[in-house]
């Protein structure tokens, strides 16, 4: 097993990068940012959209769009369910004005399958004069975005200030009821505070505990016909939680379970979830991991 550090990522958010685990026959895919690169990611490598899920009628919010390395990509069209389109700016992210009718909206990357969606709140619902966070996971990866709800957020994602443990995070997607905010990449496992604040509006501070996810598995090309198990180990938290595990190769290998499987970790300090594959031909075999945290109420 190594750790592998991918190139950084955008000019104007130095210091920030996807951190991921690699074996020879495997690899943990999270969606996170790069730091700044020489060359941008092209926008025909833009995988993932990140729409806010909560916006507010006729208020400013910012989507972000990242490539199958977890880059911030520049140039991506965005095209909406009701007709607009945008296109991400040099940060990967794009500022817009949501549609004055409440309701659902979705939205794709322009020559993408699949679609995401968000809901439009109206004014009324989302109270702008003072800020706070209604829910927020109870833990999250270090290496992947997290996602709080309330209201007095600021739609445009750099003018949310996000402290987490005294450390700088980074806003990936916005609106006045909803953010997406990375981990600074400085932050060790275990539980920390985070505060947020907008202009003169802040809330209250509240613990997420943060967990690294270490994928173990042999170096061993997968044969057909053979079945390995693959451990994840997570780092920062003895509590038992949720992983979800996707097959991003299954011309190789057959994930037990589905083309997408949830299992528990053990808990305890020896804290890991195991996933089996079966062999389909030569190669090595590819899977994400995303950690499933509830939501609730933010612990303070």
């Amino acid at each position: 097993m190594r750790k592998v550090h991918y190139n950084p990522g955008v000019h104007s958010l130095p210091g920030w990068r996807i951190k991921g685990i690699l074996g020879l026959a495997g690899v943990l895919a999270m969606a996170g940012v790069s730091e700044a690169q020489k060359a941008p990611p092209a926008a025909s490598g833009a995988r993932i959209l990140l729409l806010p899920r909560k916006m507010v009628a006729g208020e400013r919010a910012t989507l972000a769009v990242l490539d199958v390395n977890g880059r911030l990509t520049p140039g991506v069209q965005v095209v909406f369910s009701n007709g607009d389109k945008i296109t991400t700016d040099t940060t990967g992210r794009a500022l817009f004005v949501a549609p004055l009718n409440a309701g659902a909206i979705y939205a794709s990357i322009e020559g993408r399958a699949g679609k995401v969606s968000g809901t439009i709140l109206s004014s009324a619902e989302v109270p702008s004069a003072t800020q706070e966070v209604t829910t927020a996971p109870r833990a999250a990866s270090l290496s992947d975005r997290f996602e709080v709800s309330g209201h007095g957020f600021c739609g445009e994602a750099d003018a949310n200030k996000v402290s987490i443990a005294g450390m700088p995070g980074l806003v990936l997607a916005s609106s006045p009821a909803y953010l997406a905010v990375l981990p600074p990449p400085e932050l060790n496992p275990g539980p920390a505070s985070v505060h947020l604040t907008c202009g003169q509006r802040t809330s209250e501070a509240f613990t997420v505990v943060f967990v690294n996810l270490e994928l173990e598995a042999s170096s061993v090309p997968l044969a057909p016909g053979e079945h390995r198990s693959v451990a994840v180990r997570v780092r920062g938290s003895t509590a038992k939680l949720t992983l979800e595990a996707r097959n991003l190769a299954p011309d190789v290998a057959e994930l037990q379970g589905g083309v997408s499987v949830r299992a528990a970790s053990s808990g305890g300090t020896d804290n890991v979830a195991r996933f089996e594959l079966v062999g389909k031909q030569y190669g090595n075999f590819v899977i994400s991991i995303h950690l499933l945290a509830p939501a609730g109420p933010p612990r303070l």
